[in-house]
């Protein structure tokens, strides 16, 4: 079969932009498909109609073509998310679109396996994309001007799209075979220490994929151990509750750690980074916290550290978590501090806090063989530390059989 590079896009407005993104992609040598992912019933010039997308909703066409604007944006979103999955010659995505258009193509190509060339030229891109890329690997450009028509600005920078999509196609990377197991590991820049020396524990036995913990981060982890890539997790770096509770701008989800209870993956923990809330320039701090200890971290964000309330909020919001997992799990507690800025002589040194959070994980997490609280004398970033994880995830693969390195 053929592979296509579909082009989404409301050809209703977009079709001299959909059009020359063909043009320069046919110009490379690779086929595309114009898909109309337009929200009125009127006909527009396409590969793929309309009518044939909304075909794919759940209530049918009509609930695309309502008449009510935002409904059938929805609507059409949900359509485009069950067709694409099925076209089997579909070899990259090009999505452009402004506010109304990226609602409606980018959970779509959110839902599309990592990998797969995904590029979404918006209007929007300029602002918060959080939203639209979510946990994909979406590449954002953002357009300069309105897509409303060619210009001197929008015609190199759709063509710069279109030769980069076509660059991914012809030379579509093959990954080699990986008889290592694959896991998960999350840091943040003030645990890296720790991270490094457990990759390095590891690294001969298993694959090391490290997430950034920055909300996005935690979520693109546990993606992946849902889609079965990872088949297990060192959650070092358990930072994103504190954003949660406090509301700061790197939070978890409110479903943080579901995907490890649901798949019962080997999951070894710890309290990296529970010692500070992020947020923006110091501005941005809300007045309610202006009194508290920071720690300005660069010049785009600013680090609070957690009170005793807040770290006793988190050991009960993690307990609970970690009781709802079956599978084999492990929490290592630091007792000499949760960051680099948590130790004698740094900003963020305060052990009453800290222990606010053990003695509530302790009185939440229901403690079983398969299920454990570890404290060790040490502090986050120890080398010893690292490695008393690293080994216990190790142990874990072993005893149960979980792809156990040999």
């Amino acid at each position: 079969m053929t592979p296509h590079v579909y082009l989404l896009g409301t050809a209703d407005t977009k079709s001299a932009e959909l059009t020359y993104l063909r043009s320069i992609l046919v110009e490379n040598g690779v086929k595309a498909l114009i898909v109309d992912v337009s929200t009125s019933s009127t006909s527009c010039p396409a590969d793929i109609s309309a009518q044939e997308v909304a075909a794919h909703h759940p209530d049918g066409a009509a609930a695309v073509f309502c008449g009510e604007r935002g409904q059938a944006i929805t609507a059409m979103s949900v359509a485009l998310e069950r067709f694409l999955p099925g076209c089997a010659d579909l070899a990259g995505v090009i999505g452009i679109g402004g506010s109304g258009g990226t609602a409606i193509v980018a959970p779509a190509m959110q839902a599309l396996p990592i990998g797969l060339p995904k590029i979404l030229i918006s209007t929007v891109a300029s602002g918060n994309i959080k939203p639209y890329v979510g946990e994909s690997d979406i590449a954002m450009i953002y357009p300069v001007v309105d897509l409303q028509g060619l210009n001197r600005i929008s015609r190199p920078i759709l063509a710069n799209a279109a030769n980069a999509m076509a660059g991914m196609v012809r030379h579509r990377y093959i990954p080699a075979p990986e008889i290592r197991p694959a896991i998960g590991i999350t840091m943040f820049g003030v645990t890296t220490p720790c991270v490094t020396e457990a990759v390095r524990v590891l690294e001969k036995d298993f694959e090391c994929l490290v997430f950034h913990a920055t909300g996005s981060g935690g979520n693109s982890m546990e993606r992946l151990v849902a889609q079965g890539v990872l088949r297990g997790v060192l959650d070092i770096t358990t930072t994103e509750f504190c954003d949660f509770v406090a509301g700061g701008i790197f939070p978890c989800e409110a479903s943080r750690l579901d995907v490890i209870a649901r798949t019962k993956a080997p999951y070894v923990g710890s309290c990296g980074g529970l010692d500070m809330v992020n947020f923006g320039a110091m501005e941005t701090v809300p007045e309610r916290y202006r009194n508290r200890v920071f720690v300005r971290h660069n010049p785009f964000i600013t680090l609070m550290r957690t009170t005793v309330e807040e770290c006793r909020e988190m050991g009960h919001l993690i307990g609970e978590r970690l009781n709802r997992c079956d599978g084999p799990v492990r929490f290592f507690y630091p007792e000499g501090g949760f960051s680099q800025l948590d130790r004698p002589e740094q900003p963020f040194y305060d052990p009453t806090a800290d222990t606010a959070f053990r003695d509530a994980l302790l009185e939440t997490l229901q403690q079983t063989a398969d299920r454990r609280f570890i404290s060790l004398p040490l502090a986050m970033n120890d080398p010893a530390f690292a490695r008393a994880m690293a080994g216990e995830l190790i142990d874990l693969f072993k005893e149960n059989d979980f792809h156990a390195p040999h």
